[in-house]
């Protein structure tokens, strides 16, 4: 069974952060592990959250009772989401040099076992909202965590930041994306009366998107990248991944909004986020 580790926020009353992607993974039989770097009561967007970073000391005692107990070398997927200090940061990019050193099955080096993907979400900002994390996190993140990424899992205003490129529609997209040098996927791209998230690497790029929903709970961006995180375990081909994704995502926003749940019902449409919807369009881009 495949094995994530998750570094990101544990928010216990909202479908966001490290908690909302084990929930999504578990439903394509992925294993987390899940090292907290904030415990709130609920997503900041509601209110005062309650609860407190975690202090690094307990982060890092939890990342080295992982390592203890040799799991470092089972970890087949690693990604990253909030965090609250350039601390937290600097820890989370020992731990990916571990995972990638860590001695796996197949021979001495590894040489046939599966190589652990990293995908780094770069979470720090939102279009409207402007920087939410302290500019050091900011920085630490892009200083020590992007060049570490397989994956870019990011939006648009998040992609402007790292790259001062406009990243707002597709094309755009494509091009700051492809200045990262990384495989990037950036959700929030509009074009017209759709939404929808671009994947762009050196050779390739898609577009899946779906029209506007009224209303979308906090958290699409986790989902996003854990349900993306699930089609690279599967292997799945990009397109279909993206798709998949996309529409594991849309589905769950019009269910939120035909139930005015406040949150995203992850759990409830399990069925659902591991199939592809008729209301995303894929396109590949020039």
């Amino acid at each position: 069974m495949p094995l994530a580790l998750i570094i990101s926020s544990h928010v216990a009353g909202s479908q966001v952060g490290g908690t909302a992607q084990a929930a999504a993974l578990v439903q394509f039989r992925i294993d987390s592990m899940v090292v907290p770097t904030v415990l709130y009561g609920r997503h900041p967007g509601w209110g005062i959250p309650g609860g407190a970073a975690a202090p690094i000391e307990v982060m890092e005692g939890m990342l080295d009772g992982i390592e203890a107990n040799g799991l470092l070398s089972l970890t087949d997927m690693v990604i990253t989401g909030y965090f609250a200090s350039a601390a937290q940061v600097r820890a989370a990019a020992r731990t990916i040099d571990a995972v990638r050193a860590a001695p796996r099955e197949g021979g001495p080096k590894g040489a046939f076992a599966r190589k652990p993907t990293v995908i780094i979400d770069p979470t720090m900002g939102d279009a409207g909202k402007g920087l939410y994390v302290p500019v050091e996190v900011a920085e630490a993140i892009a200083g020590d965590l992007i060049p570490r990424a397989d994956v870019v899992a990011c939006n648009a205003w998040e992609l402007q930041r790292l790259t001062g490129m406009d990243s707002r529609d597709p094309q755009a997209a494509v091009r700051a994306g492809r200045l990262l040098n990384k495989p990037t996927l950036v959700s929030s791209v509009q074009r017209g009366n759709e939404i929808g998230v671009v994947y762009v690497d050196r050779k390739e790029a898609w577009l899946a998107a779906h029209a506007k929903a009224a209303r979308s709970p906090s958290g699409t961006g986790d989902l996003l990248t854990a349900l993306f995180a699930a089609s690279i375990l599967e292997g799945q081909t990009l397109s279909y991944g993206l798709a998949r994704a996309v529409g594991g995502v849309a589905e769950t926003v019009t269910a939120a909004n035909i139930w005015n749940a406040p949150e995203l019902p992850i759990v409830a449409m399990a069925a659902r986020i591991k199939q592809t919807s008729p209301t995303v369009r894929i396109e590949r881009l020039a």
